[in-house]
């Protein structure tokens, strides 16, 4: 998830840099970037239709240029998945990206997760009206305005959490735990039980403000609502009929199979006990458990324009009503040239009809989501994001469209019964 804007992130963390860069940072002095460059080969693996080579060499020319050690690209057209590449640029012998290695995708999971509570709707288990605090047993003596935070406002970051004034939560472990005199580490039962003793930072559907934890709000309702676990409800209802085994819910300090390395040049104190070590910032310096359903995710790019087709209609998942209220405008946050957030998704009214993304950051990821109004969607994933004076990750974004729009003449076969 984006949990502060890139750049400020260790500022704001009070993070300190490692005094040795781990293998896959692109920060740092240039004499060891240099060095780390010089030693590192490129690798691709997995499948792509004729005439995209443009994209490969989009994401050679993206990951050299920033050191990065693992990269992932799938692109879909119209329902056919075209291409599923995995990209390695490392020293490391043993290691080398598949189209079918894990991910973690940070706040991609946020559309897995809103797709998930428009099912319970869509089903007649629950209203976009209802309200959060009713549902939960939250508390409202600390600010009574509480009671104003509905699913909705929730799925459109409208619930009154400003991360810009208030820290966001996801990352106060430590100050929470000696807020409740609770011994780290902390459960989500103890974040929501903190949260909801401080008063809200805006009236409800007054003002749109990221927030992970309304999001994290949305996984114990689909939780309460359905009497399963939010893993095991998401996998039934949303991954299931689209035929998607490899995504798992990440955690932090173990690999599932098939994983990618996480790198940062960070480190941060341990969230996981009280000892005070300092440990690799993506290894212990946050907890992903407790961030399931708004971060928690790990996925390859191909299982999540598989998912993104959702969206396109004409699955067993969402009706065409439940995906017109998934983009639906919300009551306030219209952005100045036309883009605002819907439930789970950004959106973008253009010419033809609508641009649908997400993207996430976490320590140690990046990912990037992408449905367009012209039938193209594609997903990439990283093993670690900008820090310091690095190059920026956001441009990868308009990298990806010029590449798509370089493609004269698409391929008309589809790589989807390969892989799924």
């Amino acid at each position: 998830m984006v949990a502060l804007s890139r750049r400020d992130f260790g500022k704001a963390a009070g993070l300190a840099a490692a005094p040795a860069l781990l293998a896959g940072c692109s920060s740092g002095s240039s004499k060891t970037a240099q060095a780390v460059a010089a030693a590192r080969s490129w690798q691709v693996t997995g499948k792509a239709l004729a005439g995209l080579g443009g994209f490969d060499s989009t994401l050679k020319t993206f990951m050299q240029q920033r050191n990065i050690s693992c990269g992932q690209l799938a692109v879909v057209r119209k329902g056919k998945l075209v291409l599923s590449r995995g990209y390695t640029y490392t020293s490391e012998s043993g290691l080398k990206t598949q189209p079918t290695s894990l991910f973690r995708i940070a706040s991609i999971s946020k559309p897995v997760t809103a797709t998930a509570v428009l099912r319970l709707v869509q089903d007649g288990k629950l209203k976009l009206t209802d309200r959060a605090a009713t549902l939960l047993g939250l508390s409202t003596t600390a600010d009574p305005r509480l009671k104003d935070v509905t699913v909705l406002r929730l799925l459109q970051h409208l619930g009154g959490w400003d991360r810009d004034i208030t820290p966001d939560p996801m990352f106060q472990d430590a100050k929470i735990a000696a807020a409740l005199g609770v011994s780290l580490p902390v459960t989500r039962a103890d974040i929501m039980r903190y949260v909801s003793a401080h008063k809200l930072d805006h009236a409800p559907g007054t003002q749109y403000a990221y927030s992970n934890y309304g999001f994290l709000l949305l996984g114990r309702i689909i939780e309460k609502v359905t009497g399963k676990k939010y893993e095991d409800y998401v996998r039934q209802v949303v991954l299931g009929p689209r035929k998607i085994t490899r995504m798992r819910q990440g955690r932090t300090l173990t690999k599932a199979s098939g994983e990618v390395p996480y790198y940062s040049a960070y480190t941060g104190t341990t969230v996981f006990d009280n000892s005070g070590n300092k440990v690799a910032y993506p290894y212990g310096a946050f907890k992903l458990e407790n961030m399931d359903s708004h971060g928690g995710w790990l996925a390859t790019a191909m299982d999540l324009t598989r998912f993104a087709g959702v969206y396109d209609g004409g699955t067993s998942v969402l009706t065409s009503t439940s995906i017109k209220r998934a983009l639906a405008k919300p009551e306030t946050g219209i952005n100045d040239d036309g883009w605002y957030y819907g439930c789970g998704w950004q959106v973008r009214p253009v010419t033809g009809g609508m641009n649908t993304w997400h993207n996430g950051s976490l320590p140690g990821t990046y990912t990037l989501m992408v449905r367009r109004y012209d039938g193209l969607s594609w997903a990439v994933l990283f093993d670690q994001r900008q820090e310091g004076d690095a190059p920026s990750y956001d441009g990868i974004d308009l990298l990806l469209h010029k590449a798509a729009n370089a493609v004269k003449t698409w391929p008309t076969g589809d790589l989807t019964s390969t892989y799924f």
